[in-house]
């Protein structure tokens, strides 16, 4: 019998090299009739039509999909996607080759929520100053600034979905003066539970002490935030992003920062990632960076790995995985026959 076959992208080896093989060893070490193995290469990052079709199933950290990758497949039936962002792959193309996305939302809404709240803590507890001061022989005398209690904060999200609700549960017994969330596609009796007050995006960056960005990138949201909202924003508020770089416009940032316009920043997602050397928000000093990998915890690539490779056997076991996210390819005969074959061998 053909082995069932998953691919894994290539910038699994580069950007997780060390991070993901223990799961998907212990997933598949033990499991007759599937086979897991590198992708070839992939020239800039675009997978190709020929690769890919080699297999079943794909797990992708973040290889891109396009039109022309998914034109002609007849064996690819599932991308396991370990993350929820889905920004780099064609869903309506996979949908019309009768291929299944699928995401994790299970595994990073903790690693994330706390990722943003380490953010939090960094950016109100003044850790600049603190860290430059300490290093250059200062004391605590030489502070210009202190940090203030949470209680002092009004916490906003741009977004209300998954990892900004989990954000939200996490914050209710740290004490925020208020939790705030804008999002079209959420009602107020939704998040009642939370204390959370759903809010027009200009109240939100009006009232918000910490503004986050906890929103999927999509047609809609890219350079969803821009120079009126950072106007709009308290000199003594700061912004974070940990969601993807390309939705908030790049240079409006850099500017407000530059200008004192806002307070700070904590910055994990670039509109380039990685980005250039010279990028400006190297420069200033009212901002903390990281090579979005942030919520890059242990735990995270366990859960991601387990969730993924879930997707990929209920695919194999001729069933809808639970992380299903262009849920009309269902209806396509492509995947339909696809999922028959595989719930035919799986009952053989």
């Amino acid at each position: 019998m053909t082995p069932f076959r998953i691919g894994i992208t290539p910038d699994f080896y580069t950007d997780a090299k060390g991070k993901f093989e223990a799961v998907v060893e212990e997933q598949f070490s033990s499991r007759p009739g599937f086979e897991c193995v590198p992708m070839p290469p992939q020239p800039g990052k675009v997978a190709t039509r020929d690769a890919i079709d080699q297999f079943d199933a794909i797990f992708s950290l973040a290889l891109k999909f396009t039109p022309e990758s998914l034109r002609g497949i007849e064996r690819l039936a599932v991308v396991a996607r370990w993350g929820v962002g889905y920004d780099m792959i064609d869903t309506d193309a996979l949908t019309e080759a009768g291929v299944l996305l699928a995401i994790t939302p299970h595994a990073v809404r903790r690693p994330v929520a706390e990722a943003i709240l380490a953010l939090v803590f960094a950016l109100t507890k003044n850790l600049f100053e603190q860290d430059r001061l300490a290093r250059a022989g200062g004391w605590r005398g030489d502070l210009i600034k202190l940090g203030r209690n949470l209680p002092s904060y009004a916490l906003g999200s741009v977004g209300c979905g998954n990892i900004a609700q989990e954000l939200f549960r996490l914050a209710q017994p740290l004490g925020f003066r208020r939790l705030l969330a804008a999002d079209p596609y959420v009602r107020q009796e939704d998040v009642a539970d939370l204390g959370v007050e759903m809010v027009s995006m200009e109240t939100l960056f009006r009232e918000s002490d910490i503004v986050t960005v906890n929103t999927l990138l999509n047609a809609k949201t890219h350079g969803l935030i821009g120079r009126e909202h950072f106007g709009w924003m308290k000199p003594d508020a700061f912004f974070i992003n940990t969601a993807r770089g390309p939705i908030v416009q790049h240079d409006a940032l850099v500017e407000a920062l530059r200008e004192r316009r806002i307070a700070g920043a904590g910055i994990d997602v670039f509109p380039t990632e990685p980005p250039p050397k010279d990028d400006p928000l190297f420069a200033l000093d009212n901002v903390i960076v990281a090579p979005h990998a942030l919520a890059w915890t242990q735990e995270l690539m366990r859960d991601n790995g387990l969730e993924a490779c879930e997707n990929v056997f209920a695919v194999a076991r001729g069933e809808t995985p639970h992380g299903a996210v262009n849920r009309e390819v269902l209806e396509n005969p492509k995947f339909q026959r696809k999922l028959a074959r595989y719930k035919e061998r799986a009952n053989a």
